[in-house]
Formats: C-alpha cells, structure tokens, sequence
C-alpha cells in the first residue's frame, strides 16, 4: 500500500499533557457523535410513541419500522456530508474545520431535539448526520499525526475511541435518561456536549496553516479509483448486518427475549464494551497487518452474528453475551477499513477517512431499512438477525475476492516487468505488496 503524501506543514511539537487533552478533546467529539448517532435506536420505540402515537396504537411493528427512518436519515446525511465537507480540506486547516464540524454537530443535534413533528424531526436528524463523516475522518489524521509516525492504526482507534466509549457508558445512560425524562432532552444534553467539545478543540489544538498546492479536483481523483468503491462497498455491506441488528436492540430485547424494557440499557452497555475492546485490539491489529486482521476478523464477526441468533431467545444473559460478541468483533475491523481507505485514497487522505464514514453509514441505513422491512413484513424480531447473518456473509465474500484479485494483480505485474526488463539492469527485487 502507498503511505500517506501529506503536504501540509508539520504540526508544532506539544507537551505530553497538551497532546493528552488535545487527544481528549477529540475523542470527546466522538463520544458526542457515538450518543447522537446511537441513542435514537434504544429510544426508537419512545420517539415512535411520541411523534406517532396513533400509528402505534393500532399497528406497533408498522409504526416501530416507519420510525427506522429517523436512523436511516441520519446515515443518508453522514453518506452526503461526508465527502462533500471533505472536500473542504483543501482549503482548511484541520484544527479550523474540526471545530467547524463540532459547530455543526451541535445545531443539528438541538434541532433534533426541538422539532414538532415525525418528518421535521427525520429532516433534522439527516441535517445532524452531515458533519460526522467528515469529523471523523480530520479527527483520524489529527489523532494519527499527534500520535506520531507507525501509529496508524492505533490514531484512528483513538478518534474512533469517543465513539465506542459512547456505547459503553453514554448510550445506555442517555436511554435510561430518555425513558425517564423524554427522548427531547436526550438530544438536548448531547448538545451540550457538542458545545463542551468546541471549546476543548479550541483550546487544546495546535494551530495549523491551511494546506498550499492542494485543488478540490485533486482531492476528487481518488474517487476514479474502483479499488476505492470496492472498499466501500464492502463496508457497506458486510457492517449493515451488524447495523440489522443494533437498530432494534430495544424490541429484540423485549420481544425476543421477553426482559423488560429496563434491561435494554443495559444490553446497550455491554454492546458498548464489546465495541470499546473490539476496537483497541483492532487499532493494535490493524498496525501489525490490515490484511490479517480483515481475513481472521470476518469469520469471528459472522459466527458471533451466528451465535447471537442461535441464543437470544434463551435469557437475557445469553443475549448479552451474544451482543457483546458481535460487537467486539465487528469492532476489530473499523480501523482496518478505514486504514484501508486511506491507504487506496492516497493523497487525498481527508476524503478516504471521511468516506469510511460515509460507508459505515450506507450500512446503517441498509440495516435499518432491511431490518425494519422483515419486522413490517411479518417475519417477526428475529429475523434482522437473519439478515445481518446474510450481509456479514457477502462482505466476507468481498474481502476475500478483493484480496486475492489484488494479490494475483501485483504477481502479474512483476512478471510484466520481469519479461521487459533489460539485462543490464539486473534482477527486479520482490516487494512485498500488502493490501
């Protein structure tokens, strides 16, 4: 893979304890973005009854599917935002656009939480969803760059740590707080993180120039790459089967496996774990080989998926066990993916973070969607297991595909160079190509 070609100037050197905080303060970006994104779905039966109370008096798993959409919106705005506000780039700072970002996030979020109506809440939530690719992707750069250089993956993890500490602690807190006092001031209170976050960013950053010889157009040739599509794809198909299930936690925990809604907090807390470990080992796996952690992580991700809906129907404990498994596992491969990405990417590093993003979040609206569809069709809460299984599945099959297609393509272009190669110039070494 080609290491990244970053033009910019160097950041100034920082103090240990500034670079903490600065790395804090990115993080907790993160953990704001973790909460909004993923607090709509263990609130999702509260928000349907509370914007469509005569849609769930009479057909609950209709009105249950038709509020999905407030989750698929949100994606469809991370998946427009993301490689629209990467662009940006060329022209900002990163320290200047990630507190931008943060800006937006916030007046998104307050939106959401003060709209009247189910469709203005939907067109708020997709307006929420706009900055979260792009500040995850200058969030990824930022943290790798502070870290310093072979700290890859483990930069990312980072940025992406905010995000799965939100599973951990802040989204089973926040629903427990949103089925006690509405899910309005759920929204209200990630504002205010968001606000928390402007300020640490501001003061904890170093000042950055903006980037010089950079065009929008370059930027924009990473996407004539098709090995950049197929990534994204793979993204967006293999991680909707986790997204299947995540986005109806809630009534699979209550009418799946019969616990009462009190217990879904806490499902989402050890979702919230797995998600945390999953995604420190997978930053640790991804720095020692992306494509080891790709092949032995997918097998892991589907036969948790597997096991989950073998056993969700036993006990809560059994249940828990299953969540925390799918979600470790499906963890360990984000940094990977979005390592890949900025790999394929190459200069145009902030779009390839962004579109991990972007990708991500197809696979959230998919999941969702398809979800959803099974349950309004009839088929009862088990199935979104079903599908994930099914997605998880395909993915791997792409993986699989990619690697060995790029593998064969290298082989064939070292023998290419061997058959032209002039005798005077001796043998042509055999570079390791790592995908």
């Amino acid at each position: 893979m080609t290491a990244i070609d970053d033009t910019r100037p160097a950041a100034p050197r920082l103090s240990p304890a500034r670079r903490r905080l600065a790395l804090l303060a990115i993080a907790l970006g993160g953990f704001g973005i973790g909460g909004s994104e993923f607090v709509s779905m263990g609130l999702l039966p509260g928000i349907a009854e509370g914007l469509m109370p005569d849609l769930m008096a009479t057909d609950p798993e209709t009105g249950i599917a038709h509020a999905g959409l407030a989750i698929s919106a949100y994606a469809l705005g991370v998946v427009v935002g993301a490689p629209a506000l990467a662009l940006l780039s060329v022209r900002w700072s990163r320290t200047g656009m990630i507190i931008a970002l943060a800006v937006a996030l916030a007046a998104g979020t307050l939106l959401s939480a003060v709209m009247p109506t189910f469709e203005l809440t939907v067109l708020a939530r997709f307006l929420a969803g706009i900055p979260h690719g792009a500040y995850f992707g200058v969030a990824s750069l930022l943290a790798a760059s502070l870290m310093g250089p072979g700290n890859q993956g483990k930069g990312i993890a980072l940025a992406l740590s905010g995000l799965t500490v939100a599973n951990l602690l802040g989204v089973p807190v926040l629903t427990a707080v949103g089925q006690a006092a509405g899910w309005r001031t759920v929204y209200l209170l990630i504002t205010v993180i968001f606000a928390i976050t402007v300020v640490a960013l501001r003061l904890t950053l170093p000042p950055e120039d903006k980037p010089q010889g950079r065009r929008m157009v370059d930027e924009l040739a990473a996407l004539r790459r098709v090995q950049l599509w197929i990534v994204m794809g793979i993204a967006a198909i293999g991680f909707a089967g986790a997204f299947a299930v995540f986005s109806y936690v809630a009534d699979i925990t209550t009418r799946v496996t019969g616990a009462p809604e009190t217990a879904v907090p806490w499902v989402l807390a050890v979702a919230g774990l797995g998600m945390t470990i999953g995604n420190v080992l997978g930053g640790a796996t991804t720095d020692r080989s992306l494509t080891g952690t790709l092949l032995i992580g997918f097998p892991f991700y589907i036969a948790a998926l597997v096991g989950l809906f073998a056993v969700a129907h036993v006990s809560l404990v059994a249940l828990m066990i299953g969540i925390f498994a799918v979600n470790l596992t499906n963890s360990v491969l984000n940094p990977a993916m979005q390592t890949w990405l900025i790999r394929v990417a190459r200069r145009s590093e902030v779009l390839g973070a962004s579109l991990n993003h972007a990708a991500f979040n197809v696979a959230n609206a998919l999941g969702a969607a398809l979800g959803g569809a099974v349950i309004a069709a009839g088929f009862g809460y088990e199935a979104p297991m079903a599908v994930a299984i099914v997605l998880a599945s395909a993915g791997f099959v792409m993986v699989t595909a990619t690697l060995i297609a790029l593998r064969v393509r290298a082989r064939r272009t070292l023998d290419m160079l061997r058959r032209h190669e002039v005798p005077t110039t001796g043998s042509i070494p055999v570079v390791r190509v790592d995908a």
